[in-house]
């Protein structure tokens, strides 16, 4: 795993669904190229889905953990599943 950077703040986007079947086949959708946004919208559980998954820019402990630690290793671009 990578090592956290040391940064204050990230900004991330995400696509909450409700079983890693989903997570999973959005995933092959957006390694196909569909926009993250257009995914976001349509399947997305968080009310973020209506600025497609925009979360901001937060900083650590505003997020539950397996997230944040995705947040906080990725690099500008990466696309991580987590099962939380």
């Amino acid at each position: 795993m990578a090592k956290e950077r040391k940064v204050k703040k990230v900004q991330a986007r995400h696509i909450l669904v409700g079983s890693k079947e989903l997570a999973e086949e959005i995933k092959v959708k957006l390694d196909a190229g569909e926009e993250f946004t257009k995914l976001a919208e349509e399947h997305s559980e968080c009310p973020s889905k209506k600025r497609g998954g925009d979360l901001g820019w937060f900083g650590k402990g505003a997020m539950v953990r397996p997230f944040e630690v995705a947040a906080f290793t990725a690099q500008e671009g990466d696309l991580s599943l987590i099962h939380i």
